[in-house]
């Protein structure tokens, strides 16, 4: 803001369920309930308080609607989906952004059931502004009024122009067919005047709000800027933050953390010094001189420990060449950290990949390390859940980093030499094979479910049908013990909330923080229910040996559903409720509603 910067388009709040698409690296993942809580906070983070405040920039809510559902995980692709569907799991982050202040929305470049979304009246006018009551405006995305020629529901400029503004998109990004075709429209009444107006009206109402028509310059203030540019608090917390994102995967035999008397060791792997990729999609202005590698952080960390690099093998491309030299380096020291995973193009918009495992020759970089014998740590970096199984099942300790951005290097080193404990939790589930996806946790029941035992039920002849890593899922250098599951009341009236608690424990040897998720169960409803779906978490910070109770409300919001109708109801009833440190390690306990 004080570089005069009043709005962005952000956040992306799709829920993405396909890890080929590689915008899933810009969401909260595969659940509504998450993806809600996120949208909102990124609201609020952006917006503020007050509209007044000199820090307060815009919002923008994307991609409206179910840009994550895209058929194959291709980019800018079909969806079709049911109404269901659509509002049980797309739409819930949009409206908690709307619920939370949002100022604008942006239309998708998807079509549902064969109306792109810029020209969806019923989801920009009925839903949006009727039900929803969202008094901001809406941008299409970039050209995407002009690509619905493409799709085929309008033959020129002006049938597209005229398509959009009457489905309720107010703002034109790029084509320019507002600012010149609209105005033609309007003089030869093919569009009334007062469909402009109200579009010009919201835009302008926006505007006002925020008081750029008092001072168009609002909150320029280029010695505030530069003072802004690099702040230690900003680096302080850019480190917290990307020490939070990191999931362990795996720690067989406590092979984490590494010992910090090692006086020999090995940082491998394309991504072991690179500077540029950390920084994820959408870097934008962030330098890639100001990035720390995991080789700089774990030189910070152990600075009289000799820290040997071998790049092993690009990202990309079957050259082997340089396997040999990585494996000669490792083989003369004590551990071996590897740093594989994507480039950060691989990532983000118009980076769909119809493999989602380790790109280039970078397994066999692994496999050869793995041969040596010795403690070896795999670092992954990616924008989506990768098919690590090979990794998975002969690796001891996995560690899953993501694009964590310019204290990459210092996180990772702090988590894989145990000065931070990881807390952080998959937001994704992990396939085994592409061919399992789309996978996700509160799937719908069949009425074959799959028993291995039995031919005719609903599974794969060649890979499990569970997950290699399920959602919600983490680790942490200490252990959790759940107990004593307990509601306020069994019998819940219809129209009242229900209190769920449980006792959580550290059972472990180090201080840690777990992140308590709440899962439920309408076990019978007069339509199909998920198996399960996360009503809510808490993030519980626990000294060793010590116990606490955690606490959940269930509302009556939370007990209801779409009936057949596609009106939101209660219906009484037996639920199952569930707590857990992930989607599938949980206790469970039932109450009826009455």
């Amino acid at each position: 803001t004080a570089a005069g910067i009043h709005w962005t388009f952000a956040p992306m709040v799709d829920i993405a369920r396909d890890p080929r698409w590689g915008r899933i690296a810009e969401g909260a993942g595969e659940d509504p309930y998450l993806g809600a809580a996120m949208a909102a906070a990124n609201v609020r983070g952006y917006q503020g308080e007050r509209w007044s405040d000199p820090q307060t920039m815009l919002a923008c809510a994307k991609h409206f609607a179910a840009y994550g559902a895209a058929e194959g995980g291709r980019d800018y692709n079909t969806v079709d989906l049911s109404e269901r569907t659509l509002r049980e799991i797309y739409l819930p982050p949009f409206k908690a952004a709307v619920d939370a202040g949002v100022a604008t929305l942006m239309s998708s470049f998807n079509e549902i059931a064969g109306v792109p979304s810029s020209a969806n009246r019923w989801l920009m006018t009925d839903v949006l502004r009727g039900q929803w009551k969202f008094n901001g405006f809406v941008v299409s995305d970039w050209e995407a009024i002009l690509e619905m020629i493409q799709h085929g529901v309008g033959a020129t400029r002006t049938d597209v122009g005229a398509l959009a503004l009457r489905a309720g998109v107010d703002m034109d990004m790029v084509s320019g067919i507002y600012a010149h075709e609209m105005v033609e429209a309007v003089r030869t009444q093919r569009i009334p005047e007062h469909l402009v107006n109200e579009s010009v009206r919201r835009v302008l109402r926006v505007k006002f709000a925020l008081g750029l028509f008092d001072n168009p310059y609002r909150n320029c203030d280029t010695v505030l800027e530069k003072r802004m540019m690099v702040r230690q608090e900003h680096l302080a917390l850019a480190r917290t933050a990307a020490q939070q994102a990191i999931v362990l995967l795996k720690n067989d035999g406590d092979a984490l953390p590494l010992s910090k008397s090692l006086k020999r060791i090995a940082v491998v792997g394309p991504l072991a010094d690179d500077k540029h990729e950390p920084r994820g999609p959408w870097a934008a202005e962030g330098k890639a001189e100001d990035v720390v590698t995991v080789v700089e952080g774990a030189k910070a960390k152990l600075p009289a420990a000799r820290v040997v690099y071998a790049r092993g093998s690009d990202i990309e491309g079957d050259d082997e060449r340089h396997i040999a030299e990585a494996v000669k380096k490792a083989s003369e020291a004590e551990a071996v950290i590897v740093v594989v995973g994507e480039k950060e193009t691989m990532s983000g918009e118009a980076a769909s990949r119809a493999s989602i495992d380790l790109p280039g020759r970078q397994e066999a970089l692994v496999r050869a390390l793995h041969a040596l014998g010795k403690p070896l740590v795999v670092v992954l970096m990616n924008g989506r859940p990768l098919t690590i199984s090979w990794i998975a099942q002969h690796v001891a300790a996995v560690v899953e980093a993501w694009f964590l951005g310019s204290q990459s290097g210092n996180a990772i080193a702090d988590v894989l030499f145990g000065d931070v404990n990881p807390s952080g939790k998959l937001p994704v589930t992990f396939a085994r094979r592409v061919g399992q996806v789309p996978i996700y946790y509160n799937h719908k029941n069949t009425g074959r479910p799959p028993v291995d035992s039995l031919k005719y039920t609903s599974k794969y002849l060649d890979v499990s049908s569970s997950p290699l890593f399920p959602f919600g899922y983490g680790l942490s250098y200490t252990t959790f013990a759940y107990s004593n599951l307990r509601l306020s009341q069994r019998t819940v009236p219809m129209g009242e909330a229900l209190c769920v608690t449980v006792d959580v424990m550290n059972s472990g040897k180090r201080d840690g923080e777990e992140i308590v998720q709440l899962y439920m169960r309408d076990e019978v409803a007069s339509v199909t229910r998920p198996v399960k779906e996360l009503k809510g978490f808490r993030r519980v910070a626990l000294k060793a040996g010590e116990k606490k109770s955690v606490e959940f409300l269930l509302t009556p919001n939370d007990l209801s559903f779409y009936d057949g109708s596609m009106k939101r109801v209660i219906e009484p009833g037996w639920f199952t409720v569930m707590v857990g440190g992930s989607s599938e390690a949980l206790l469970e306990t039932r109450f009826e509603v009455r």
